[in-house]
């Protein structure tokens, strides 16, 4: 009895086998047929639900503008949600942990742990467990593949597997629908190769790959120290590398200099924050500014440190609301950053916190000026700067 429940494993084993390589087979088939990438992703979810026979699968996309992914496609789904949902990428978020350190991530059952958040489209669909691949193009992550169960799972090896050769799949899809304009765009590279768009395209490629290398070391860490304290320390330098991270997505050619679109920066990094806490609202203004990286990414890095100090001292249960406003034309050339929250205010200053001597270091950078007010109405923090490109 008991060789022939080994065999009758083995055989289930080899039929799965089978059925993931004729459905990879499938997905490669219409990834060369002549159809839009929309048509064919909506294809492969389809196959892939099969291959994991799983009801929920997804294909997220990372959006830079507003660092958030986006269902692109989807099966199992309620109506209005494929195209239209999106999900965080922070370091608490499954998808986002895979997206960020261009690793794997499966969750067995959300209730049996503590370090990932289950997002509110998640709990809506009674979905419990989940596995989640990066999709990769030319080495860096363009978005996520997840498979999603409504009941406890643990994701075999070549569950995992197959996703990931899935996803490659889909990643090479999507390098060759960008194909049809290509030869548009590389002339127009060629001429402006003098500007350094070639060289900046090939940078952020690297950069991007090397965060997602020191995110992933971050996230072997707490592995590692599974202590509450060294998990609160790695995510905020986890925060502070996204910071810089996002700064490089919007960077944009420009023949004076690598240019960040200030403006673009502040919101996307501002839908990040607001991404990693529940019952927490930022609100965004922004004039429509650009500076140097160099410049812009000390703007981004005070912005994410008085963000993060209202979030962990301002609210309680109920949470807040932190408003973050742009100016430029501010006296003299300038442009003025402020953040406020309506929190309870500062109740113990310390004014040699490190958080503190890292904002003024970094407004020292750029030869701006950081004031801060706190009262029983909530802080204000407003750094004024040269506006400098």
């Amino acid at each position: 009895m008991e060789e022939r429940s080994i065999e009758a494993t083995e055989s289930d084993v080899l039929d799965k086998l089978r059925r993931h390589i004729r459905i990879l087979v499938d997905i490669g088939r219409l990834s060369m047929e002549d159809a839009d990438i929309e048509r064919f992703l909506d294809q492969a979810v389809l196959q892939i639900a099969r291959a994991v026979e799983i009801h929920h699968v997804k294909v997220l996309q990372y959006r830079p503008d507003t660092s958030d992914l986006l269902l692109m496609a989807g099966v199992g789904w309620k109506k209005g949600v494929v195209r239209t949902a999106t999900l965080s990428v922070d370091f608490r978020s499954p998808p986002g942990r895979a997206f960020q350190t261009a690793e794997p991530v499966s969750i067995r059952d959300f209730g049996e742990q503590e370090e990932f958040v289950r997002s509110e489209l998640l709990a809506e669909h009674g979905i419990v467990a989940v596995s989640n691949v990066p999709v990769l193009i030319g080495g860096a992550a363009w978005g996520v593949l997840e498979v999603d169960s409504t009941k406890p799972r643990d994701f075999s090896q070549d569950t995992t597997e197959f996703l990931t050769a899935a996803a490659a799949l889909i990643g090479a899809a999507l390098r060759r629908d960008a194909r049809p304009d290509e030869h548009a765009r590389l002339m127009a590279a060629i001429a402006e190769a003098q500007k350094g768009q070639i060289l900046l395209r090939e940078m952020q490629h690297r950069v991007k790959n090397n965060f997602q290398l020191v995110l992933s070391s971050i996230s072997i860490q707490k592995r590692r120290y599974p202590d509450p304290e060294s998990h609160r320390a790695l995510d905020h330098v986890a925060s502070r590398i996204n910071a810089i991270s996002l700064a490089h997505d919007q960077l944009a050619p420009r023949q004076e200099g690598q240019i960040v679109r200030l403006s673009h920066y502040i919101r996307a990094l501002c839908s990040a924050i607001r991404n990693q806490v529940e019952e927490i609202e930022v609100d965004v203004e922004c004039d429509e500014l650009e500076l140097t990286i160099d410049r812009a990414l000390p703007v981004g890095l005070i912005l994410n440190e008085t963000a993060m100090n209202s979030i962990k001292h301002a609210f309680g249960a109920k949470g807040g609301r932190i408003k973050v406003n742009l100016v430029g034309g501010v006296g003299f050339g300038e442009a003025r950053l402020t953040v406020s929250d309506n929190g309870r205010g500062i109740q113990n200053p310390n004014e040699n916190g490190s958080g503190l001597k890292l904002i003024a270091s970094l407004a020292r950078q750029i030869g701006g000026t950081v004031d801060q007010n706190s009262g029983d109405a909530g802080t204000t923090t407003t750094l004024t700067f040269p506006l400098i490109t």
